[in-house]
């Protein structure tokens, strides 16, 4: 493992979040199972070695990104442009050295608006959304912990069951009662990660009458149990095995879910020389 310094670019944490990883960028690591979050420093003077790292992370991998210092003569469009194209889970102020605990408190923390970054998600795995089907998404999303039926869904989409259905499967999509479900195992994750309270109480909340139904519900749609989900960070490797568990059982298309996100993050050459002149 190389050793760590203030000028490392990239790091990888994994569970159990005690410490950050260096990443040499040239022989990158294949993290297995879930709950892994890279970190892209763009303070560091090879900050660019990083962009193709990043472009080709897996789907279920968070992306933390932590901004140049205010002196630094990055150019700020690149640092926009990085940051809309590499789709961070969080953005941080510059830290000389991040750690773990600073990481790690951050993930936790539940999403602004849980709805919109699922279609951001989507869309950003290569799923074609027209307007229409991405707010029947965010709805679906941002109903799922009042709503608990696919009619009473359709009825608030303003549209019948049928209608419904046939919209989402014409756009690639699992049907609705599946979306509905997921949308509350999504919820019951980030709760499970960003809080104490019991599985019993987190799954009452969310309509399920005890912990035993939420983990059950949870199993069949992802194949992940809660105390998994609560012992590793990140709701967005939960959702990428549920669209895995979708492939196999035809719902949608393998080509989307195999394919890796395309970001195509490259820095050019004044940015590269900008960067190398800040840091001396």
């Amino acid at each position: 493992m190389p050793k760590r310094s203030m000028l490392d670019a990239v790091f990888l944490l994994g569970p159990p979040y005690r410490q950050l990883r260096v990443v040499d960028p040239d022989e990158p690591p294949r993290p297995r199972g879930g709950g892994w979050v890279a970190i892209w420093h763009l303070g560091s003077p090879d900050w660019h070695r990083g962009a193709g790292l990043i472009a080709n992370r897996a789907a279920g991998v968070s992306l933390a990104m932590i901004l140049p210092a205010r002196d630094d003569r990055l150019s700020v469009l690149r640092v926009l442009r990085a940051i809309e194209q590499s789709r961070p889970q969080v953005v941080l102020p510059y830290y000389e050295a991040p750690t773990a605990r600073d990481i790690t408190s951050v993930i936790r923390r539940e999403p602004t608006c849980l709805a919109t970054s699922v279609a951001d998600f989507l869309e950003w795995r290569g799923f074609s959304l027209d307007p229409v089907t991405r707010s029947i998404i965010r709805r679906t999303v941002q109903l799922s912990s009042d709503v608990q039926t696919v009619g009473a869904l359709a009825s608030s989409l303003y549209m019948s069951r049928r209608a419904l259905g046939r919209k989402l499967m014409k756009s690639g999509l699992p049907v609705p009662s599946h979306w509905l479900h997921m949308s509350r195992v999504l919820r019951a994750t980030i709760k499970l990660q960003s809080s104490d309270d019991s599985l019993f109480s987190i799954a009452c909340s969310l309509g399920y009458s005890d912990g035993f139904s939420l983990s059950n519900q949870m199993y069949r749609l992802c194949g992940v149990r809660p105390m998994e989900a609560r012992e590793r960070l990140g709701w967005e490797w939960v959702f990428e095995t549920w669209l895995a568990r979708e492939a196999e059982i035809g719902n949608i298309s393998s080509r989307v879910v195999d394919q890796r996100p395309s970001i195509a993050v490259t820095p050019e050459r004044g940015d590269r020389q900008a960067a190398t002149a800040a840091a001396h």
